[in-house]
């Protein structure tokens, strides 16, 4: 089963959200539709990014479970970009960008 991941460009925390939930709900949201492989929060030209990897059976349920998790982040927080992308070798192919 190929591996996909979700790229978040988070901004601002929502009101009274601790930080330190935001990466374990992105996880969870995907966690309920498919097995989650990785997690991890950096911060990257200045921007912070929320990295959920995950098993899917093909590009349109990874695109399901990318907005999923993309709808929890926005619960939690402001954000600005979020992106899809396919393992392929070394790379990552971008699949679908959500809006």
């Amino acid at each position: 089963m190929p591996s996909y991941r979700v790229t978040l460009g988070v901004g601002l925390l929502h009101p009274g959200v601790d930080p330190a939930a935001l990466l374990p709900a992105a996880a969870d949201a995907a966690r309920a539709l498919t097995e989650v492989e990785a997690q991890d929060v950096a911060v990257v030209a200045g921007e912070a990014r929320v990295v959920v990897r995950y098993l899917a059976g093909d590009d349109d349920v990874a695109a399901r479970v990318g907005r999923r998790v993309a709808h929890r982040a926005r619960e939690l927080a402001q954000v600005h970009r979020a992106t899809v992308a396919r393992r392929s070798g070394p790379r990552w192919i971008p699949v679908d960008p959500l809006r």
